[in-house]
């Protein structure tokens, strides 16, 4: 594979070390065309890649990135294209950019390929309905984040074959064993949540969960991170479970400490980077559902994924969980399997290479 290029309309530091991997194992190396989001929309952003060839345009932005009518602009992608010359195109498949189909016809008129990559097309009525179909039809393949999505871009008459799943991977395969737990719990099981404090991860609701399981199960609450809500959420354990810890944020050794400590990893709103991380240290999780990319990730084999918004089911699922906890060692020994064998980063990378070289027979 020869020079490959890849735009994103923004560059997330979660997505660093995957860009990194791609372009180490892409025999041409990789260039990467990105803009700024807005500042209401907290990302973290990568400001440099280590591997791949880091360009940053200009994104205008029309409307609130919230908004169903939300559409992007980037600067410069053009001239970018013209400088890199690149082989084959990975473009996120989403139609409200609007400077993607300029840069498809560029690559079009040269007779080189065009890959699509996201979470897929739940269906939509009218005629938005219409442009996506359309502009989905102008890839010669897609990579979906789950295999909900590969279903769903098939749906939108994207060819089968040329549909691949690559399931949205953050961490690499992990190289240390899963910590040796005892057949019991201690006492007092750990549940353990680490992300990033905002309303959309709904902690209050996992204090409240604690708060109404029966005494002999409330756990020792673990809540790591930082973040905009972090003073709201103390103030609700203050006042629903006073028990919960509030460590602060963790990185490295100071983190693994903890998931190795943890009984069950609670992911109680969407979002979620830290949920592979948990299960490459052996523990079952429970998850929100969102958009298709847990489906693949937390199975009845190694976690729960309940109902967003929905206190009940999380409550019953904690209740389930640790009122088993020989099961519950067993769950997260698949845990452990599945981001080995299955989901990591090394898997994500394969799979867009075999994307790629689909295009090229």
């Amino acid at each position: 594979m020869s020079h490959l290029a890849l735009v994103q309309r923004v560059l997330p530091a979660y997505r660093a070390s995957f860009f990194d991997a791609l372009a180490k194992a892409t025999f041409g190396g990789m260039s990467v065309f990105a803009g700024q989001p807005l500042p209401q929309e907290g990302i973290q952003m990568a400001s440099s890649l280590q591997t791949a060839r880091l360009t940053l345009g200009q994104n205008l932005h029309f409307l609130d990135p919230q908004s169903p009518f939300y559409a992007c602009y980037q600067r410069g992608l053009l001239g970018w294209l013209e400088e890199t010359d690149p082989a084959a195109l990975i473009l996120e498949a989403n139609f409200r950019y609007l400077s993607s189909p300029a840069a498809i016809r560029w690559m079009h008129n040269r007779r080189r390929p065009v890959i699509g990559w996201g979470l897929g097309a739940p269906g939509q009525r009218g005629p938005l309905n219409h442009l996506r179909n359309i502009f989905l039809s102008q890839f010669d393949a897609m990579v979906a984040y789950s295999q909900r999505g590969a279903q769903e871009y098939i749906s939108c008459g994207c060819p089968a074959k040329r549909v691949f799943v690559a399931p949205n991977a953050v961490t690499r395969t992990p190289t240390h064993p899963p910590p040796i737990r005892a057949e019991r719990a201690t006492p007092t099981p750990v549940v353990l949540f680490v992300g990033r404090i905002q309303a959309r991860k709904r902690i209050p609701s996992l204090l409240k969960a604690c708060s109404q399981l029966p005494e002999q199960l409330q756990p020792r609450l673990v809540i790591i991170g930082d973040g905009p809500e972090l003073d709201n959420v103390k103030e609700h354990a203050r006042i629903i479970y006073p028990e919960a810890e509030f460590p602060g944020a963790k990185h490295g050794a100071e983190l693994a400490a903890y998931f190795s400590e943890a009984d069950l990893f609670v992911l109680p709103g969407t979002g979620g980077l830290a949920v592979q991380e948990a299960m490459s240290y052996g523990l079952p999780v429970i998850v929100a559902q969102g958009d298709g990319t847990q489906n693949d990730l937390v199975r009845p084999e190694n976690g729960w994924q309940v109902p967003a918004e929905d206190d009940f089911a999380l409550l019953f699922a904690m209740q389930q969980a640790l009122s088993d906890i020989p099961l519950l060692r067993k769950m997260g020994q698949e845990s452990y399997r599945i981001v080995a064998e299955e989901i990591n980063l090394e898997r994500m990378v394969a799979v867009f290479q075999q994307a790629v070289q689909s295009t090229q027979t």
